[in-house]
């Protein structure tokens, strides 16, 4: 166990709170005045770590922290106060409550981590859940339209891999697609040139917690915001009204650009991957 220098261990907290707020706080904002953002709210309404949990500073398995810290952290879930005096991650209740979880999240990481990405979708499962239906934003204009946006659905081959991106298809876009995504093919289907499974690092960092550093969750959710941006440019949304010029992946040069972001994006979620694959491994 690593005992945390007091000074290092406060900076590193208030370097945490600090390059999270930049997110934490507008949307905080936005949420008291009732107002929508097209983009941004999936961070917080689709995964659902509440604001003030995001800000908490984890010094992560294998560290521990003594002074103010630690007496803010015995009021925690899951640390204990050690040996030496120091407070850090109780590893034995850990196990004991999350252990199944983190066995199973490991087992997912390991598997997708293990696979070559795949960076043909282009981006039309936000296509697929407007395929003849009605826009699931309603107050953001589809881009080319209701017969326009059809018509990218269907003279494509679908080929979403990710269950949570799969399962909100309309029902005559999932016919579409290639595969049939469940819970129960996850682990075997996952693989890291999916947006949604890059997105997902985010998820599993908060739900490993606090076993994970908080540097470590900060990479993930920064990670999440970049691809979220790309999905939404790359959507049949029109956000350039809320400064998002889309990625046209209707054409040649859209593909190419979206393929290359993604390409950028599965190689930042393999490294975050193996980081807490790593801790996984230390809990565990």
């Amino acid at each position: 166990m690593t005992v945390l220098d007091p000074d290092v261990a406060s900076a590193r907290a208030a370097a945490h709170r600090d390059r999270l707020s930049t997110w934490v706080g507008p949307h905080l904002e936005r949420r008291q005045r009732h107002e929508a953002h097209p983009v941004l709210d999936f961070l917080f309404t689709y995964y659902s770590e509440p604001p003030a949990r995001l800000l908490r500073w984890h010094a992560g398995v294998g560290a521990s922290v003594t002074g103010e810290l630690a007496e803010e952290r015995l009021g925690w879930p899951l640390y204990t106060r050690l040996p030496d005096g120091s407070v850090g991650l109780d590893v034995a209740a850990y196990r004991a409550k999350r252990g199944t979880s983190a066995g199973w999240v490991a087992g997912l990481l390991g598997a997708t981590a293990g696979r070559a990405g795949q960076f043909g979708c282009f981006g039309l499962h936000e296509w697929a859940m407007v395929h003849r239906g009605a826009p699931r934003h309603g107050a953001v204009p589809l881009r080319l339209g209701p017969a326009g946006t059809d018509a990218v659905v269907e003279s494509h081959r679908l080929q979403c891999t990710h269950v949570d991106a799969y399962r909100f298809f309309t029902p005559t876009a999932a016919p579409r697609n290639a595969l049939t995504p469940t819970r129960g093919t996850q682990v075997a289907l996952e693989q890291p040139g999916c947006l949604h499974a890059g997105m997902d690092l985010y998820k599993w960092a908060y739900k490993l917690a606090p076993a994970v550093p908080g540097e470590l969750l900060a990479d993930c959710f920064e990670l999440a915001v970049d691809i979220r941006v790309l999905d939404m440019r790359a959507s049949p949304y029109d956000l350039a009204g809320h400064g998002y010029p889309p990625v046209p992946i209707e054409t040649a040069a859209g593909k190419a650009d979206y393929a290359a972001a993604q390409r950028g994006f599965a190689a930042r979620g393999q490294a975050l991957r193996a980081r807490l694959l790593a801790v996984c491994d230390a809990v565990l």
